[in-house]
């Protein structure tokens, strides 16, 4: 089942994207179940439930009517991997040894905007990147998670553009939270894939394009800590909430690592692609300050 967040004039609601007369189509669950939130879907344990009615039910609107909004709209952590493809720490030219644990920033959900609408350049930078990830969107709470058993917290996964505003992530000596937490200037979405099961996880494609241009292209396979690595390390130390998304980090190709570089500039279109889940569009523009 593909998880939508849409808005209507009740306000946002839940729904499940579908095929119907070779249409996507949209089956309202608010409407359906009584429940308005994916998230509560998630945390109740009743995504089966929903995929069984959206697949049985007929479709309430075209895809292309609504306007979509972010996939989970109040996650309770976002957290995010970085440098976690192989080849990704030789791009830093520093000569330093790959990594021994993964490394861990937080994003917040006013960083983001939905599928279709603008990642934006703020007024302060001009060097907003693009990062194509996969996102992990936990189903289960959990502590300590063995990696055996790390598969079966996952409700699904979704896409982002981990979007970095790259001169602020050099602002302190330590930290990289002011680049990667600009208002607008990530993209999320469309929906969740909560089928998992032809998806094989461990050589799952990402493939990130500007403007029909690929920059990045990979599989999970090349993951120097493969998701179920992750979600054993990050349980470590924090509760694993439903609804909480785990980016799991970007192929090299981002804009930072051309010369010259590649920022991206007001009119470009940036596509992140996930093998069997679907693609994330967002335009960029300039950020209007009032």
């Amino acid at each position: 089942m593909r998880l939508v967040t849409f808005r209507s004039a009740e306000g946002l609601r839940a729904g499940a994207v579908k095929k119907e007369n070779g249409n996507d189509v949209v089956v309202d669950l608010a409407a359906r179940m009584g429940i308005s939130s994916t998230r509560r879907l998630i945390a109740e344990s009743r995504l089966a439930e929903a995929s069984a009615l959206a697949e049985r039910s007929p479709a309430d609107l075209l895809l292309s009517d609504i306007e979509l909004d972010l996939p989970l709209t109040n996650p309770p952590k976002i957290l995010c991997i970085g440098v976690n493809y192989q080849n990704r720490n030789a791009e830093y030219r520093d000569g330093s040894d790959p990594a021994k644990y993964p490394s861990i920033f937080m994003r917040t959900p006013l960083s983001f905007v939905p599928h279709g609408k603008p990642v934006l350049i703020p007024p302060e930078s001009e060097e907003l990147d693009y990062e194509g990830e996969i996102v992990l969107v936990i189903g289960r709470k959990g502590r300590r998670i063995p990696r055996a058993e790390a598969h079966g917290y996952i409700a699904g996964l979704t896409i982002m553009n981990e979007g970095t505003v790259r001169d602020w992530l050099r602002h302190a000596k330590f930290n990289v939270t002011q680049g990667k937490n600009f208002d607008s200037s990530g993209g999320l979405g469309p929906w969740i894939e909560t089928d998992l099961s032809a998806l094989d996880l461990k050589n799952l494609k990402i493939q990130t394009r500007v403007n029909g241009e690929i920059r990045q292209s990979d599989t999970t396979a090349s993951m120097s800590f493969p998701i179920d690595h992750i979600i054993e390390y990050v349980s470590t130390f924090t509760t694993l909430l439903p609804g909480d998304l785990i980016a799991t980090g970007t192929p090299t190709g981002a804009g930072a690592r051309f010369d010259p570089p590649k920022w991206l500039r007001p009119g470009d279109k940036v596509e992140v692609e996930v093998e069997g889940v679907g693609t994330l569009v967002n335009p960029v523009a300039a950020e209007t300050v009032v």
